[in-house]
């Protein structure tokens, strides 16, 4: 058995201990959605960057990378830029009325502030595409002991989704915001180390700086995209309004926890966005020929470094896909138990009723995105369904609830199904291409603040011509 398999190994046998006796503290549903509201800065910031940091940003990017050049700094610089909107303006804002309410989830918000029905159709559409990205986190752990260990990829998922799902079981929100501290230092050790030694690996700069020299777009850091620019319109608004990220907001117990842990959160993402992108470059160099970009990190950390670092590397980078499982899991299991089942089945359900519903909701969510992820078997492509459908449909009923006080449920649905049915017809029309430069999740965006302006402006209208007969 080799020194990368045993540690991986060990390291998830030790996460799910701890995330089981972490669990023994659980004492009712506020602490498994929200923890009790006791978060400070420390563990928001932990868990919201060990939540960031997942399959898109490690295997994820350094595939951007290897394929298409140091643009792909967007993947992850995009979502930094989100969290520090996040950390100044939403989060706070959120955080306070969620306190004064006792909101759990963003479902919660959507009925407090439109309807029942704008809360049952956003759970429904985001638990759909919630799979999506514990699928893509999954396909990435397929890929790691794939490297490793030749595990076929549709067996690596299933024990990936076993794993995540055997400690957030346990504990929810109050487990893994401890776990995810833990996972956060071997993260951000695995790749610090990583990183220069792979340099060195291939000659240096100079000779990195040689890689892809020959196509004039691969060192182009403004590049269109794809990879490049073109992130901020799809990933900049899902991380504003991101329901698994706000719901760690609401765990936090005031502004202030917001405010400086969710800022230190995109502080990370910013200085970590050029890592994935430099490992990929050096994975063309090393690996030039490989029949997937996805296993350019793994073959990397495996093929590349010396024994000891890449395996350290390589707990930094499952540890990094299981983190950001459980930040999926986190989404379905509130979006099926709380937004569902205590709203719409059973509104009567004890709170030992609705944690028990919560566990056994973890235990499906997990299964189905196993069987998803050993479909799509692609990391990215997962990833950019969910971020396309948050975007378009969470970005504007989210922020003129906040800001436009005579918002109702009428302008909300226009704004979410005039979103989703744009980009529905922009990828099937274009394949994904978009129109005259604008990719389909950008065009979904206008046409959600167009369906939400011309109702809402109809409405006004229609309001001002009744007051005046």
């Amino acid at each position: 058995m080799s020194l990368h398999l045993v540690i991986l190994i060990c390291y998830s046998v030790g996460m799910i201990a701890l995330g089981l006796v972490l669990g023994r503290r659980v004492r009712g549903s506020s602490d498994f959605f929200v923890a009790g509201r006791r978060l400070g800065p420390g563990l928001i910031f932990s868990t919201m960057l060990a939540a960031n940091i997942g399959a898109g940003s490690t295997v994820g990017a350094t595939a951007l990378g290897y394929s298409g050049g140091i643009a792909a700094w967007w993947w992850v610089g995009s979502a930094a830029i989100g969290q520090v909107i996040m950390a100044i303006w939403i989060g706070p804002a959120m955080r306070r009325i969620a306190a004064a309410h006792d909101l759990r989830t963003v479902g919660d918000y959507l009925e407090f502030r439109y309807s029942a029905g704008t809360r049952g159709l956003v759970a429904v559409m985001l638990w759909v595409g919630t799979l999506f990205i514990l699928a893509g986190q999954l396909v990435a752990i397929g890929s790691i002991l794939d490297a490793v260990a030749h595990v076929p990829p549709a067996l690596g998922c299933t024990i990936g989704g076993v794993v995540v799902m055997a400690y957030f079981t346990a504990g929810g929100l109050m487990a893994t915001a401890r776990v995810n501290a833990v996972q956060l230092t071997v993260k951000l050790g695995g790749f610090l180390l990583a990183l220069p030694m792979a340099i060195a690996a291939v000659g240096g700069w100079s000779s990195v700086a040689a890689i892809g020299a020959s196509v004039p777009s691969y060192w182009s850091f403004w590049r269109p995209g794809p990879p490049g620019i073109m992130y901020l319109a799809l990933l900049t608004p899902s991380f504003i309004i991101s329901p698994g990220l706000l719901q760690k907001v609401f765990g936090a117990r005031d502004d202030h926890a917001v405010r400086v842990g969710v800022g230190l959160n995109a502080a990370g993402l910013f200085l970590f966005a050029a890592f994935p992108a430099l490992l990929g470059i050096v994975a063309r160099g090393r690996f030039p020929d490989l029949q997937s970009p996805t296993s350019a990190l793994p073959m990397l950390l495996v093929g590349v470094l010396p024994p000891l670092v890449g395996a350290i590397g390589l707990a930094a980078v499952f540890s990094a896909e299981v983190s950001a499982s459980d930040a999926a899991l986190f989404m379905l299991t509130t979006s099926l138990s709380q937004d569902l089942y205590k709203r719409f089945i059973n509104p009567a359900a004890s709170d030992s009723r609705l944690l028990y519903v919560a566990r056994v909701t973890t235990a499906a969510a997990a299964f189905f995105g196993t069987v998803l992820a050993i479909i799509l078997g692609d990391v990215v492509n997962a990833l950019t369904i969910f971020y396309t459908l948050l975007g378009v449909s969470l970005f504007v009923p989210i922020l003129a609830g906040l800001y436009v006080e005579k918002a109702t449920t009428v302008e909300a649905i226009a704004a979410i199904v005039c979103g989703v049915a744009a980009v529905v017809v922009v990828q099937l029309a274009t394949k994904g291409a978009g129109i005259a430069g604008l990719t389909p999740a950008l065009l979904g965006l206008i046409a959600a603040f167009a369906g939400f302006g011309v109702v809402y402006m109809f409405r006004m209208a229609s309001y001002e011509r009744a007051r005046t007969v």
